[in-house]
C-alpha cells in the first residue's frame, strides 16, 4: 500500500458518501486524499512513526481507516459502501453534467449502472420521461459522455507534476553528473498529461536506465533499453525516459518537448533555410555539419527565431511572432507578490488564518487575502453575516499582532440568479474586496447567464471574478455565456478575471486567457487554497497564464501592496 493506493480508497469513500447524500464528510475525505496524493514522502513512514495526524485533513477517524487499510490490505468500511451501490454508478460521476443526485435517480429509476447503459437510455429517450429531465438534459449528458470518453487516460497537471518531480529528484540523487529534465506536454504545462517524458544527458546511459527501472514506485517495466526505457508507476502513470549525449541535449529537449504541430513548423522552417532538424541536432542540409545541438536556445537562434518558451509551443502563431523577435516577456514563476483567493477552517477548508499567513510568508508574499465562502453556499459552510463580521474583526486584529504579509479581508461571494450578491452592500463595504463566483444555476441560457455576470460585476466592491467559466476538467462543462461581453464588462468595471490555480479547474484556460489579455483585461492568479499547502498551486495558474501569452503587467497580484491598493481600491 502506497500513497496512491490510500488516496484512491479515500476518494472512493467520498464518492459513495456523496451518492448517498451525506453532507460534509465527502469533502473531508477528498481533502485528506488530495493531501496524501501530494505528500513529498511515503505515508508508510508516517504510519510507522505514528504521525498520520500530521497530514492536513487527517483526523482520528480517517487515520484509523488508513491504518486498517495499510495493515490489512482492505477496509471494511469501504467494502460496506461498495455493497450498497454498484461501481458503475461511481463511474457516472466522472461524466460532466452528472452529479450524485442525478446518478442516483438514473440508478434507482432506470437501473442505469454504467456508461454504456446510460448511452443506450439516452438513445432510447428514456431519460426525458423522468421528472425534471427533458430532451435538453439528454443532450447535455450526451455531450458530457463525449468529454468523458475523449479524456482517455489523461492525468491532471498537478498529479503529473508531483510524480515527475519525485522521480527526477531520485534520478539526480543517484546520478549527480547527469542533466535531467522533464519534456513533453508536462514541460509545456498542459492542463492534462498523457504520460510523462523525461530526458537525461549522460555518458553512462545504461546506469541511468538501471536506476530508472529500479525506482521504488515502478509497478511494471514496459521496456528497457540502452537509451530508452518505459515504466508504469504504481499510480498508473506511464513514464518514458530517453538518454542522449550532452552534445545533442538541447536539440533532444526541443524535439521531445513538442508539440508535434510546433515541431512540424520548425522542420519546414529548417528546410527553407537549407537545414534539417531532429532530436540529434540542427544540421546543414548539404554538408551534414552540426549547426546547433547542445543548447536549446541556440537551436532556435540558429533558425532565426527568438527563444520560444515551452508553454507557447502549440503552433498558435508563436513561430511567426518569434521570427520578428516580438514574443511577449511572459510572467515568471516568481512574479506573484500575493494570493487573493484563500480559504480557511471558517468555511470549508482546513487550516487557520494564522497558518495561511505563515505559508504566505514562506512564499515571500507581501500580502494574502482570506476569502471564505458566503452564506448561500451551505455545503461549504458559508459564513453568515454575523460570522463574516467576526472574521473581519479577527483579520484586523491579526494585522496588528503579527508581522509578515499584510492580511486582507475578502470574501468569495456567490452571485445569485438575478445577478445580486449574496451579502447586502452594508456588509460588503466592510471588506477590503470581494471575489464574485457562480456555484449554482449553471444551466441558465446564454443571455440570462451573461446578464447575471455583468450585473454582479457592476458592484464596486467586486475586484475579481473567480473561475469564470465554471468548468471542472473532465467533470463539468463550462456554463454558457458571452465571453466577449463579460471581458468587455470586466475592463469597464475594473474587475480582474481569475485564473483559478486548482488543478481540477485551471479556469480561465489558456485560450481564454489569451482572449482576455489581448482585449486588455486584467488577470488575477489565485490558488483557491483549501489547505495552507495549496498556496503552491499558483504555479499551475502561472503556467496557464504563460500558455495564454500573459505578461507580468497583465496580472493584478504582481503589483506591490501599495500600488495594488491605490490602483484597485483594495
Amino acid at each position: 500500500m502506497d500513497n496512491s493506493d490510500v488516496s484512491k480508497a479515500l476518494y472512493e469513500i467520498a464518492d459513495y458518501l456523496e451518492l448517498q447524500g451525506v453532507a460534509f464528510k465527502p469533502q473531508a475525505y477528498r481533502k485528506a486524499a488530495r493531501n496524501i496524493e501530494m505528500l513529498p514522502g511515503e505515508i508508510a513512514d508516517l504510519l510507522n512513526e505514528d504521525r498520520l495526524g500530521e497530514i492536513p485533513g487527517v483526523g482520528k477517524a480517517i487515520a484509523d481507516k488508513i491504518t486498517e487499510l495499510m495493515k490489512t490490505g482492505h477496509l471494511e468500511y469501504l467494502e460496506e459502501l461498495r455493497a450498497k451501490i454498484p461501481q458503475g454508478v461511481i463511474d457516472l460521476l466522472s461524466i460532466p453534467e452528472i452529479g450524485p443526485k442525478t446518478a442516483m435517480v438514473l440508478y434507482r429509476q432506470l437501473g442505469i449502472e454504467d456508461v454504456d447503459s446510460l448511452k443506450k437510455a439516452i438513445f432510447e429517450h428514456r431519460l426525458s420521461g423522468l421528472k425534471g429531465f427533458g430532451v435538453k438534459t439528454e443532450e447535455r449528458i450526451l455531450r458530457g459522455i463525449r468529454v468523458f470518453e475523449s479524456r482517455g487516460g489523461r492525468i491532471m497537471l498537478g498529479n503529473a507534476f508531483h510524480s515527475a518531480n519525485k522521480l527526477i529528484d531520485y534520478l539526480r540523487s543517484k546520478h549527480a553528473d547527469a542533466t535531467v529534465s522533464v519534456a513533453g506536454s508536462l514541460r509545456r504545462m498542459k492542463e492534462t498529461i498523457g504520460d510523462i517524458d523525461i530526458l537525461v544527458a549522460t555518458s553512462k546511459p545504461g546506469e541511468i536506465m538501471e536506476s530508472f527501472v529500479s525506482y521504488d514506485s515502478v509497478e511494471d517495466i514496459l521496456a528497457q533499453g540502452d537509451t530508452k526505457s518505459s515504466v508504469r508507476l504504481i499510480n498508473g502513470i506511464q513514464v518514458d525516459l530517453r538518454a542522449v549525449l550532452e552534445s545533442s541535449y538541447g536539440a533532444a529537449l526541443q524535439y521531445f518537448t513538442g508539440s508535434k504541430e510546433h515541431n512540424v513548423e520548425l522542420r519546414k522552417l529548417a528546410i527553407s533555410k537549407e537545414m534539417k532538424i531532429s532530436e540529434y541536432g540542427l544540421f546543414d542540409r548539404v554538408s551534414d555539419e552540426l549547426v546547433a545541438g547542445a543548447d536549446e536556445a541556440e537551436v532556435y537562434d540558429s533558425l532565426g527565431l527568438q527563444y520560444i518558451p515551452p508553454e507557447l509551443r502549440e503552433n498558435r502563431g508563436e513561430i511567426e511572432v518569434a521570427m520578428k523577435r516580438e514574443l511577449p516577456m511572459l510572467i515568471e514563476y516568481d512574479d506573484l507578490l500575493g494570493d487573493l483567493h484563500c480559504h480557511t477552517e471558517w468555511s470549508d477548508a482546513s487550516g487557520t488564518i494564522e497558518e495561511i499567513l505563515r505559508k504566505a510568508s514562506e512564499h515571500g508574499y507581501e500580502y494574502v487575502g482570506i476569502t471564505d465562502h458566503s452564506k448561500s453556499l451551505r455545503i461549504a459552510r458559508g459564513l453568515s453575516e454575523e460570522r463574516l463580521r467576526k472574521q473581519i474583526d479577527v483579520i484586523h486584529s491579526l494585522r496588528e499582532e503579527t508581522g509578515g504579509p499584510f492580511l486582507l479581508a475578502g470574501s468569495e461571494v456567490d452571485v445569485l440568479e438575478d445577478g445580486k450578491l449574496d451579502y447586502p452592500n452594508e456588509i460588503l463595504e466592510q471588506l477590503d474586496y470581494a471575489i464574485m463566483s457562480i456555484h449554482s444555476k449553471f444551466n441558465l441560457d446564454e443571455r440570462s447567464m451573461t446578464e447575471r455576470i455583468v450585473t454582479a460585476m457592476s458592484n464596486d466592491v467586486v475586484k475579481i471574478f473567480a473561475h469564470p467559466t465554471g468548468r471542472i476538467i473532465g467533470q463539468r462543462l463550462p456554463y454558457t455565456f458571452d465571453l466577449e461581453k463579460v471581458i468587455e464588462s470586466a475592463i469597464d468595471q475594473d474587475v480582474a478575471l481569475e485564473i483559478n490555480s486548482f488543478p481540477e479547474r485551471l479556469d480561465l484556460n489558456d485560450t481564454n486567457v489569451r482572449r482576455a489579455v489581448d482585449a486588455g483585461a486584467k488577470i488575477a492568479i489565485g490558488s483557491d487554497a483549501h489547505d495552507p499547502s495549496q498556496l503552491a498551486y499558483t504555479r499551475f495558474g502561472i503556467a496557464t497564464a504563460r500558455r495564454g501569452w500573459a505578461k507580468k503587467s497583465d496580472v493584478m497580484n504582481t503589483l506591490p501592496l501599495d500600488t495594488l491598493r491605490k490602483m484597485w481600491g483594495i
